[in-house]
């Protein structure tokens, strides 16, 4: 009996080719409204984010190593949900909901790279607020060109081999034969509830990766505001003190919502994992924190908005 059951197994663990993304369809009249919903969003976050970049790289006033990192934050910001939102809103659009193993696991591994890409483009915009407000004199030559590209290189890069070896111990592992995924694309959460045997190994390196890639950033960005804040409330302009605070109010905001979201995401005990929850959950750091970022920004950064608003009033008149 024992070698029947396990016969069974490994027959279940060959065929596993292919997922069901559940996704929404537990609303099956709301299909047309929320892809509707989650186009309109994802025309907002291209929309938003191209402008950034575009001004950031045109306009001769934003020529500062702030706002090359926040042009490279809104490429990235783009590629993040360019993961997920287009294959949701296919899914929604076609009712087909299966995606390839292979697929599944392209898809886990570019976006957890891009998220590691944030977590440190993140701390480096952090660090450039912390030279610029905490060591005013000595901002041209610590943020020169060079070191600017080299810190943004790094972020790019960093999290391309950590994560191919995580994706490939997951997608290593016997699944157990069903295949149906309750979720909108391939997270870890969700992909854990399929895997057969015992996975502490797996959550262990969870732990381990957060670690490293999302609790020491966050400590480190943690540190900079504090010495921020503090040189700050020394300085005797008034007009002094609201630019500064306006032009990191608006960083610390995207850094609440990025981080915020993700970690409870990860880093809560895999029992109080619920599918709903998690969908929801995940929407909110896959789709609304990238459509707030444009406009925390524009809002928050005189500058930011100066440039857009010029931009704008010259594609009006050409």
């Amino acid at each position: 009996m024992g070698s029947t059951d396990q016969n069974t197994s490994q027959r279940n663990q060959t065929i596993l080719v292919e997922f069901i993304l559940i996704g929404f369809s537990d609303f099956p009249n709301l299909q047309g409204f929320l892809f509707g919903l989650f186009l309109v969003m994802y025309a907002v976050i291209l929309v938003g984010n191209s402008l950034i970049l575009v001004i950031t790289k045109i306009d001769p006033s934003l020529q500062m190593p702030m706002y090359f990192f926040l042009g490279n934050f809104s490429f990235l910001e783009i590629c993040y949900v360019s993961v997920t939102i287009p294959r949701l809103l296919a899914d929604l659009y076609r009712q087909n909901r299966s995606i390839s193993f292979l697929a599944c696991a392209i898809q886990m591994y570019v976006f957890l790279v891009l998220g590691v890409t944030e977590c440190f483009m993140l701390t480096v915009m952090a660090y450039d607020r912390y030279v610029a407000i905490c060591k005013p004199l000595l901002y041209p030559l610590l943020m020169n060109k060079k070191l600017c590209i080299q810190l943004a290189g790094g972020c790019w890069v960093s999290g391309i081999p950590v994560h191919i070896g995580f994706t490939y111990s997951v997608f290593s592992l016997p699944f157990c034969g069903r295949n149906w995924l309750d979720h909108f694309f391939c997270d870890i959460p969700p992909v854990l509830t399929l895997l057969c045997g015992n996975t502490f190994l797996i959550e262990m390196m969870i732990y381990v990766i957060a670690l490293l890639v999302v609790t020491i950033p966050f400590m480190l960005i943690l540190g900079s505001y504090v010495k921020i804040i503090s040189a700050i409330l020394k300085l005797h302009s008034t007009t002094g003190r609201a630019k500064a605070f306006s032009t990191c109010s608006s960083h610390l905001m995207v850094v609440a919502l990025f981080f915020g979201s993700g970690t409870i995401t990860y880093l809560r005990p895999k029992s109080s994992h619920a599918a709903e929850r998690d969908k929801f959950l995940s929407l909110f750091y896959t789709i609304v924190t990238p459509m707030f970022n444009p406009m925390i920004y524009c809002l928050r950064n005189k500058d930011v908005t100066v440039a857009l608003k010029k931009f704008l009033l010259k594609c009006i008149v050409l």
